[in-house]
């Protein structure tokens, strides 16, 4: 069975059991967690709240990325 990530270029978080990812770092289902040059954190966008189909959200979320990149 093909995992829903093959082919596919952006990273997704797989929890485990032994890792508790979600737990650990406070993760809502659908959440867009955009990290900086170094790693860390800049902002989380969650898909669920903000639905890509309305413009504004798309344009929110691109600002989001953008200003992690400066």
């Amino acid at each position: 069975m093909p995992s829903f990530s093959e082919g596919r270029t952006l990273p997704v978080l797989q929890d485990t059991d032994e890792t508790q990812l979600w737990a650990r770092w406070e993760v809502t289902y659908r959440d867009v967690r955009v990290l900086d040059a170094s790693g860390a954190v800049h902002g989380v966008y969650n898909l669920t709240e903000h639905d890509l189909s309305d413009p504004a959200n798309v344009a929110e979320l691109q600002a989001v990325l953008e200003g992690a990149r400066d």
